[in-house]
Order: structure tokens, then sequence, then C-alpha cells
């Protein structure tokens, strides 16, 4: 498969480059992370029954809200990766599912029913910090070198594994579960990139707190807190790294604000 080759070919030459992400041995480059996300997002596009993706030209008006909640985000300076991946969003049409992911390489997926549970744009400001953080913190590929190892990965590169096992390891990055320390350190870098931007700067800590209220929510939490951390952990630690932050922008929505502003934009879903 053309897709494969091109992925393969940027793997080979990473191999010469081994490198170290923040978070320890990373075997693939920052083109491979991109290659890695168009993948993904051939693979979601593949399969409209589990990912219905909502056309920009059929709700400007909310593709519109949402580039401009991630240009915010964008705008201070604190993604690593802002030009060099596309932060590309697309939504999902599902409003029986809670969930959001962030593909390696910049491609940002939020599902219909995540947003219509939420309260405010401050709550989806900070999960979809969150899964940038993901992204720019390269988590993904972090998690694939430690999952296949080194030897998996070379057999991969040389073309001595099947083309099924490359698909298996793209199709992998959709539903990837991440440890309890990237879980961790996205949710502070959620809280970093919000800082600089009109939301509230624990609007992560927004989102578990309404978790923790809903009697219906642990019955089916959403996709992407399947392995996260304690819910109540993370709002207190949350709220405790938004407290210690220092240089924020001041002006920040009112509550007022923030949910007019939001139900505008769940009214046209």
């Amino acid at each position: 498969m053309k897709k494969e080759k091109i992925y393969l070919s940027t793997l080979v030459i990473a191999l010469g480059f081994w490198g170290c992400s923040d978070g320890g041995l990373n075997i693939f480059s920052i083109e491979d992370d991109k290659q890695l996300g168009l993948q993904s997002k051939a693979e979601i596009e593949a399969n409209p029954q589990e990912f219905p993706i909502i056309p920009r030209s059929a709700n400007p008006e909310a593709y519109a809200y949402l580039d401009g909640l991630r240009d915010q985000i964008l705008a201070t300076g604190t993604v690593k990766y802002k030009t060099e991946f596309p932060w590309e969003l697309h939504i999902v049409k599902r409003d029986d599912v809670l969930n959001a992911f962030c593909t390696p390489g910049g491609y940002i997926y939020v599902y219909t029913g995540l947003i219509k549970y939420l309260d405010n744009s401050s709550s989806l400001a900070g999960v979809i910090g969150h899964e940038m953080a993901h992204a720019d913190r390269r988590h993904s590929t972090d998690q694939l070198t430690e999952q296949y190892g080194m030897s998996t990965l070379l057999a991969i590169a040389l073309g001595q594994s099947s083309a099924a096992s490359v698909g298996e390891m793209v199709a992998s990055l959709i539903s990837l579960k991440f440890s309890r320390g990237k879980e961790t350190e996205a949710d502070e870098y959620s809280v970093k990139y919000l800082c600089g931007t009109k939301y509230q700067t624990n609007g992560a800590a927004n989102f578990f707190q309404k978790m923790i209220n809903d009697p219906n929510s642990g019955s089916q939490p959403p996709q992407f807190l399947s392995t996260h951390p304690n819910h109540e952990n993370r709002v207190e630690d949350i709220n405790k790294n938004a407290n210690a932050s220092v240089g924020c922008s001041a002006s920040k929505l009112s509550e007022s604000e923030d949910q007019a502003e939001y139900n505008a934009v769940k009214a046209k879903l």
C-alpha cells in the first residue's frame, strides 16, 4: 500500500537518528509523527460508519468556533510543534459518545456527544488542550516505542514485517490508552496552554468535576478516560496547577460569557 511505503521510508530515516523525547527514548522522528497522523486520518475517513465526520461545509459555524478555540491555544506560544503539525479539527457526529482524541501529528477529533455534555467553552478548551498536549508531547510515538519495542519497529522499517503489522500499528493509534504519567502531563500542559487564552485556566477540571457530580457517568465513562487517573485527584491537581500559574491572561471570560458562547455553538449541533 502506498501510504505504508511513505511511512516506512520515513521510519528507515528515523532509525538513523534515534532521539529522546522529553519522556524518554522515542524511535520516531517528527516526520514520522506527521505521517502516522495522515495514515490515522485515512483510516478514520475509510470508516464513516464508526467515524461519521461532519463536513466543514455542513456546519461552518461550529467549525469556526472550534478553530477559534484552537487558535487561542496556538497563539499563546506554548505549543512546541505549533507550525510543524496541522492541528486540523474534525467533528464526529456521535451524540452517544463522550470522546475526543488527537492523533500523532495533530489531527483533532471531537465528538458531538462530548460537546453537548459540557457546559461552557473553558471546559471544552481544557479537554482539547489536553488532547493537543498528547500530540505536542509526542505521547503516541513514545508509547509505540515502548509497546512494540526496538526490534519489532526495526523489522517493520526493514520490510521484515507484514503490511498487516503496519496497519495494525496505525489502527491502534486511534484507540491508544496512555499511561498515568502521560495523562498527568497532558493535564499539566492543558493548564499551560489555557493560561494565555480567554478561557479559564482550570477548564479541564470543570469537566472532571461534572463527571464526579453526574450520577450516570460511572456506568459509561468517556472512552478517553478509561485508563486515566482518578477524577477527584485530577480536579485537585489541575486546580492546584492553575492557582500556581503566573502571568496568565487577565481578560478571562466571565461565567455567563463562557456559557453563552458555548450554548450558541451547541445549538448548531
